[in-house]
C-alpha cells in the first residue's frame, strides 16, 4: 500500500466526520469537504468545489428524505430562502466563475486561482466558526413556522447563502441554521431538515453549472467519497438526540477554526516557495 493509498483511505474516514456533522447540525459539510478533497486526496482545488457539491448533495437529499418523512422539513422557508439561493447558485457557477483570471497578479507576484479560491475559502470559515463559537445560544427555537412579513429577509439571506456556495463550493448550512432558529424561532430539529433540503437543491444546481467538469472527474474517488458521507449522515442522525446542541456547536466551531487556519497558513505558505 503507497502513500497515495493510505491518503484516500484517510479521507474516506475523514469523509465519516463529514457526514456526521451534517447529520447533527445541518451543516459542516463542503466546508470541512474541500479541505480534505485538496490537502489530503490531492484534488485539484477548482475542481474539488465540483466534488464537494456532488458528495454534500447526494448526502444532503438522503438527510433531507428522512427529516421530511419525520415532517421536520419547513416547505414555505424552503421556496422563500431556497429558490433565491439555487438561482444565484447557478448563475455563479455558470457565469461569474469562468470570468476570474486563472492568475492574478499582485505587483511582480503571480497568484494562481486556486490559491485565491482557498484564502477566499478559509475566511468563511472563520466567518463560520465565529459564528459557532460565540453566537450565543442557536439551539433554542419556538418552532415558529410563520413568515411573520419577512419574506423579503428571506430572500435576501437566500442569495447570499447562493453566492457562497456557488463560489467556494460550500452548501451554506452554516448560514442557514443561524437564520431558521434565531430569526424564524425554528427548532433545531426542524432547522436542520429544512437546511438539508435547501443543501441538497443549492448543490445539484451548483454541479449543473459545472456541467463541463463532469468528464475530468475521477469517479471511483468521489463515489467512495460520497458513500463514507451518507454512512455519517446516518450516524449524525443517530447522535442527534444524544449530545446538547451549545456543546455540540462550540466544538464544531473550533473544529472549523482549526481547519481554516490550516488552510489560511498552507496557502500562505505556498506563495513564498
Amino acid at each position: 500500500m503507497n502513500v497515495l493509498d493510505i491518503q484516500i483511505i484517510f479521507g474516506f474516514l475523514l469523509a465519516v466526520v463529514v457526514g456526521t456533522t451534517l447529520g447533527l447540525m445541518g451543516s459542516g459539510g463542503t466546508i470541512l469537504t474541500v479541505p480534505i478533497l485538496v490537502y489530503v486526496m490531492g484534488v485539484d482545488p477548482v475542481l474539488a468545489t465540483t466534488y464537494s457539491l456532488f458528495a454534500v448533495g447526494i448526502t444532503a437529499a438522503i438527510g433531507a428524505i428522512r427529516s421530511g418523512a419525520q415532517r421536520n422539513v419547513d416547505f414555505e422557508k424552503v421556496v422563500v430562502f431556497g429558490l433565491p439561493s439555487l438561482l444565484t447558485v447557478f448563475l455563479t457557477r455558470t457565469f461569474v466563475l469562468p470570468l476570474v483570471p486563472e492568475v492574478f497578479i499582485i505587483g511582480t507576484r503571480e497568484i494562481h486561482q486556486a490559491v485565491v479560491l482557498m484564502v477566499i475559502f478559509s475566511a468563511v470559515m472563520f466567518t463560520s466558526a465565529v459564528s459557532m463559537i460565540y453566537g450565543g445560544d442557536l439551539f433554542i427555537g419556538t418552532d415558529n413556522r410563520r413568515m411573520n412579513g419577512r419574506r423579503g429577509y428571506a430572500v435576501v439571506q437566500g442569495v447570499a447563502v447562493g453566492f457562497v456556495t456557488g463560489v467556494v463550493g460550500a452548501g451554506g448550512g452554516f448560514l442557514i441554521i443561524p437564520v431558521m432558529i434565531q430569526f424564524f424561532q425554528m427548532s433545531i430539529q426542524r432547522a436542520v431538515g429544512t437546511s438539508l433540503v435547501i443543501i441538497a437543491v443549492n448543490a445539484i444546481f451548483g454541479v449543473l453549472g459545472d456541467i463541463e467538469k463532469l468528464g475530468d472527474i475521477d469517479w471511483p474517488l468521489l463515489g467512495g467519497y460520497t458513500f463514507f458521507t451518507i454512512a455519517g449522515v446516518l450516524i449524525g442522525f443517530f447522535l442527534s438526540n444524544r449530545i446538547p446542541g451549545g456543546v455540540l456547536k462550540k466544538m464544531f466551531g473550533y473544529l472549523i477554526l482549526s481547519v481554516g487556519l490550516y488552510v489560511l497558513f498552507k496557502e500562505v505558505v505556498s506563495l513564498y516557495r
